[in-house]
């Protein structure tokens, strides 16, 4: 694998809150698992690609100042803005330009914050 990072874990306190939440903006599905008594919800992804889960359980706890995940925004970075409050986000860094594209930070349901990226 040529990538820094492999695999996210993003702490939740509600699962079907969160899972609804990264599916309604992100428009994806989650496939639930269960492992050791830790609920799961891993993001959809081709073979050997990046990817990660949310992950309900002991020691998990969300948080905003932690590390920062950035997603995939698509084509358009407005797109999944746009579905961020009515899933239950905030959003705490509008989409703004940068050098190589556009980024913007949110506020998940669970209260971590999670970035988006997108070239447009």
């Amino acid at each position: 694998m040529n990538h820094i990072a492999t695999w996210f874990e993003i702490p939740v306190k509600d699962m079907k809150r969160a899972k609804s939440f990264y599916q309604t903006v992100l428009n994806i599905e989650l496939k639930d698992n269960k492992m050791d008594g830790y609920q799961m919800a891993i993001f959809e992804h081709e073979e050997m690609a990046v990817s990660g889960m949310l992950i309900l359980g002991q020691d998990y706890e969300p948080s905003k100042t932690g590390a920062v995940v950035y997603f995939n925004g698509g084509d358009d970075l407005s797109e999944p803005l746009s579905r961020v409050i009515e899933a239950g986000g905030d959003v705490v860094i509008p989409k703004t330009a940068i050098e190589c594209g556009y980024f913007a930070q949110l506020l998940d349901s669970e209260g971590n914050r999670v970035g988006l990226y997108s070239l447009a």
